[in-house]
């Protein structure tokens, strides 16, 4: 009723609806054909998929880096498994082994730290790069004042126009 009072129509939402159907069914598929696959990349990657559901900022950026590194890190044992033949036992020997483990774990609390170091940086770079182009205008001005014989300004530079 809302939606044809202010004249738009409900399509829109049924295909975002049906997205996350497919991709439950693809979720699904995976958990029981590749069963020992889906254990194991749901171990290496449960850091990742506990931010996933945790994390409330639009986009989920931390979610998304933690969990791209993760997968990085996922690639070897999954390729191990899969060369073993996808068995169940495989797929528990992978996870017992410590370093396995480790670096999956380790490359998603990277991808944390990144995530979270990540502005903060950019903000240090951008900072840094404003603070050299003021000294640069300062000291151009400086030579212009001296070159052209006019006084120097000893105030700071109004942006009111005046």
């Amino acid at each position: 009723m809302k939606a044809a009072a202010s004249g738009k129509s409900g399509a829109g939402q049924g295909a975002g609806r049906s997205w996350v159907w497919l991709q439950g069914l693809a979720c699904g598929a995976v958990a029981t054909l590749a069963t020992p696959l889906a254990v194991l990349l749901g171990v290496l990657l449960l850091p990742g998929l506990v931010v996933l559901l945790l994390d409330r900022v639009p986009g989920k950026p931390v979610a998304r880096i933690m969990l791209t590194c993760g997968a990085a890190a996922s690639i070897w044992p999954a390729w191990h498994l899969w060369a073993q033949g996808m068995t169940m036992p495989g797929a528990l020997d992978l996870l017992a082994d410590a370093s396995a483990l480790g670096l999956a774990w380790a490359a998603t609390a990277a991808g944390w730290v990144l995530a979270e170091l990540m502005p903060v940086l950019v903000l240090l770079v951008l900072e840094g790069t404003s603070r050299r182009r003021d000294a640069e205008l300062r000291a151009a001005r400086a030579r212009l004042e001296a070159e052209w014989g006019i006084a120097p300004q000893t105030g700071e530079i109004s942006d009111a126009g005046e």
